[in-house]
């Protein structure tokens, strides 16, 4: 599929009528090769999605599962509350399987249980439309948190830098823009000329299907590579930053993202090359003092042993895949946030800037 405009793309994400309508998305699995929207009209329809990689990205995982808990709950709106309240939690219980390193996921499914106990008198009904409009405002205050942090991180690259990302942290990580690439988009309408490396991103090559496929939409100069050149790219002075999203950050700066990551955060410091990770607030843990208290996801052994179908190692090998790992904090120059820069990436400051408003479960 080709296209240069950048309103000819669905978005990533999105809700279709009222309650009972669904939840339109983009099978991130197929792309880049087919852009395809499927339609969730039930809750084990948004599990199954976010387990299998449908929809991706910390938030639009959290915007994914907030109106995943209005598939879940609808069925209870003409019982009783009580019935109501069965219903939120066995959904937002269930959801909350679907993966484990997100954040944004428990942050999201925590804030529509406290929307409901915040509305006691309620009946079902009523409480079902007012979900609705919660995972709507979920939604938009994605898309514009998307947007703060574009302009945020673009204000730290120069006209003429090129700059290296790993994974997808863009629109189809989000609602909006993206948060890593967002501060590509945001740089590049301020009129910088910019330039992107694009880590293919084993095993599932997320980098390779999905970031190179949205900067080519957008029209951003980009350069795919493998994960392994990163430091040859780096050493030959090609490289004058590196941004990525991240899915969770502990109370002391500490990232987990796409596995690899922690490589390329390592060889930046090597290189004496700034690493940024772009986020937003809500995917902070202020619960977790650092990054080893961050649940670490592992995927089946088939990604890496039959990756797309193919085999490509011997029966029976022994496999490890962890989705995810985590930067310290202390190999990370500046976190970008909608709020602001966090910069140095201390304990003190990510408290100062994230306040309460970060997940603390």
């Amino acid at each position: 599929m080709a296209t240069t405009n950048p309103t000819d793309i669905p978005r990533t994400l999105s809700w279709q009528g009222e309650t009972t309508g669904c939840l339109r998305m983009i099978d991130q699995t197929l792309l880049p090769m087919e852009l395809r929207e499927i339609d969730c009209d039930s809750v084990e329809q948004v599990w199954e999605a976010i387990r299998a990689l449908r929809v991706r990205g910390a938030p639009a995982i959290g915007v994914a599962a907030a109106y995943g808990v209005v598939l879940g709950v609808r069925s209870a709106a003409s019982g009783s509350r009580a019935e109501f309240d069965k219903a939120l939690d066995q959904t937002a219980t269930y959801l909350a399987g679907s993966r484990p390193t997100a954040v944004n996921l428990f942050w999201a499914l925590d804030r529509m249980r406290q929307f409901v106990e915040g509305h006691p008198e309620a009946s079902p009904s009523e409480l079902t439309a007012l979900l609705l409009d919660e995972a709507r405002r979920i939604d938009d205050e994605d898309r514009a948190m998307c947007a703060a942090i574009g302009r945020v991180g673009a204000e730290l690259l120069s006209d003429g830098d090129a700059v290296l990302t790993h994974c997808n942290a863009g629109g189809l990580a989000t609602a909006g823009d993206g948060t890593a690439l967002s501060v590509f988009f945001a740089a590049a309408a301020a009129g910088k000329n910019i330039e992107v490396y694009v880590d293919e991103t084993r095993p599932l090559l997320q980098g390779a299907r999905l970031t190179q496929w949205e900067l080519m939409q957008r029209n951003i100069p980009a350069t795919l590579i493998c994960d392994s050149m990163a430091g040859w790219v780096m050493k030959q002075g090609s490289v004058q930053a590196v941004v990525t999203g991240a899915d969770r950050i502990a109370a002391n700066g500490d990232a987990a993202n796409k596995i690899g990551t922690y490589s390329v955060a390592t060889l930046a410091k090597a290189h004496g090359i700034p690493f940024y990770v772009a986020a937003p607030t809500s995917t902070f843990d202020l619960a977790l003092a650092d990054g080893s208290q961050i649940p670490i996801e592992e995927r089946a052994a088939e990604e890496i042993t039959h990756g797309f179908g193919r085999q490509t190692a011997p029966d029976n090998a022994r496999v490890f895949n962890p989705a995810f790992d985590v930067t310290d904090a202390a190999l990370i120059a500046a976190i970008f946030t909608e709020r602001g820069v966090i910069r140095p990436v201390t304990t003190e400051n990510v408290r100062k800037m994230v306040g309460s408003s970060a997940a603390d479960n």
